[in-house]
């Protein structure tokens, strides 16, 4: 298959369980809860995404042909001063939409533990080494165990204690990013002090002012 990219690049991960790890975020383009454009997003199931995922125009970004070319691009962006501790980011998007195991089994034989970042909806190949999860409303969850549960929050019907018996080793609650962003962070903060089963997440590469 050919794989559509988005973007490639190498920074920090600013979120979840990862926050402040350096890594490689390889952002598949599409996503099956929103086209992308704004035009639609008043339909979308997902209708708070602040990511750019439409086309391979990015940074990095192309139409990768094997997966060994995709290992190649995502490797080319670690810095050749440390071969170790090499970490990619899946994301999207929705990555699963074409992350296989093929390109999986690519990413392994270049050293690199893998990460995906998935609204859940679509079925996981083997191998990932860590699974994120973070549920759309709305959306049909068919991931239902993994490493994280990151539940952006608030969302209208989105009681985070419906996911609390789902097979997740961490549950973490993350601030919806909007005109309330303030309000919302508040309310996040009081629902885990009151529910500590829940820690808070925080895109601190918005703070930071990095990728």
């Amino acid at each position: 298959m050919t794989y559509l990219i988005k973007e490639i690049f190498y920074t920090l991960q600013g979120e979840g369980s990862h926050a402040g790890r350096p890594a490689v975020f390889c952002r598949f383009s599409r996503c099956n809860l929103w086209t992308g454009r704004e035009q639609d997003r008043a339909r979308a199931i997902c209708q708070f995404c602040d990511t750019d995922f439409v086309g391979t125009d990015g940074e990095g970004g192309g139409r990768f042909r094997t997966p060994q070319d995709l290992a190649a691009a995502v490797e080319a962006a670690w810095p050749s001063s440390d071969p170790a501790h090499r970490f990619v980011v899946c994301t999207g998007g929705e990555p699963l939409l074409q992350l296989d195991e093929e390109a999986i089994d690519a990413l392994h034989e270049r050293g690199f533990e893998i990460a995906v970042e998935t609204n859940g909806t679509r079925p996981a190949p083997r191998g990932i080494d860590w699974l994120c999860v973070s549920p759309k409303i709305g959306s049909t969850l068919v991931l239902t165990q993994g490493d994280e549960l990151k539940l952006v929050y608030p969302q209208a019907g989105g009681d985070p204690a419906q996911f609390e018996d789902l097979g997740f080793h961490h549950f973490r609650l993350q601030p919806l990013d909007d005109t309330h962003r303030e309000a919302h962070t508040r309310a996040t903060v009081e629902y885990c002090m009151k529910n500590p089963r829940w820690t808070l997440s925080l895109q601190t590469h918005k703070y930071l002012g990095i990728q």
